[in-house]
């Protein structure tokens, strides 16, 4: 969901950086071939994903949930030179067409995907992250949060996507919604966190930005 009119949302993206042209071509590519196509950044996002990332200047890049690949590659546009990118995704369909645009990228040989729970392979990563995007199954946001904490360096930033979910993190609350029960949760650890300072964006569908302090 656009919190932004349709006519605001157009301007701000025609005065903003434009779209790269392997960005756009993945792009189109992912709506005419993929179920579920507005789970893309998209130009916008992708503008403000790599220009924080150029702002860090990261060495080591973790991101939960790759989907075509699209974020991974604007959050690389900041990484070192010597610098990892580390992308989990569960969906080995999408294994080959990330793959792809990766290499089709100057960051290819920078860019590490895995296979599986990303609850799993979190722990087996032996590195320390200085910038980490979160865009993966909502219910367990809380349990990533817990998990990479251990990994990050003071300084390090904590992208969280979706957190507003269309707005029913302000809405009356199903019983059986458990994803927007734990957004809410996670929302509240953000902000509350003793070791992170945390700014909530409406930028498409939330975007939150944490810093380890």
């Amino acid at each position: 969901m656009d919190f932004l009119p349709e006519k605001i949302n157009a301007y701000v993206e025609k005065h903003s950086q434009v779209e790269p042209e392997l960005l756009q071509k993945l792009n189109r590519e992912t709506w005419q071939k993929m179920i579920a196509p507005r789970m893309l950044s998209g130009h916008l996002q992708g503008r403000v994903l790599s220009m924080l990332s150029k702002l860090i200047q990261p060495k080591n890049i973790l991101e939960i949930g790759t989907y075509t690949g699209y974020s991974a590659l604007c959050l690389a546009e900041g990484i070192q030179e010597n610098g990892e990118l580390h992308t989990i995704d569960i969906n080995e369909e999408l294994f080959d067409f990330q793959r792809k645009y990766f290499d089709e990228s100057p960051f290819g040989k920078q860019i590490f995907q895995h296979l599986g729970n990303a609850l799993e392979i979190i722990p087996k990563l032996n590195k320390t992250f200085d910038l980490v995007f979160i865009d993966a199954d909502k219910s367990n946001y809380p349990n990533y949060l817990e998990i990479i904490l251990p990994k990050l360096k003071k300084g390090a930033v904590i992208l969280s996507d979706n957190v507003l979910w269309s707005g029913k993190v302000v809405e009356e609350l199903k019983e059986d919604d458990e994803e927007t029960k734990a957004l809410i949760q996670y929302n509240k650890l953000l902000n509350e966190h003793p070791n992170l300072e945390t700014v909530l964006l409406p930028i498409r569908d939330g975007l939150a930005i944490s810093r380890v302090i």
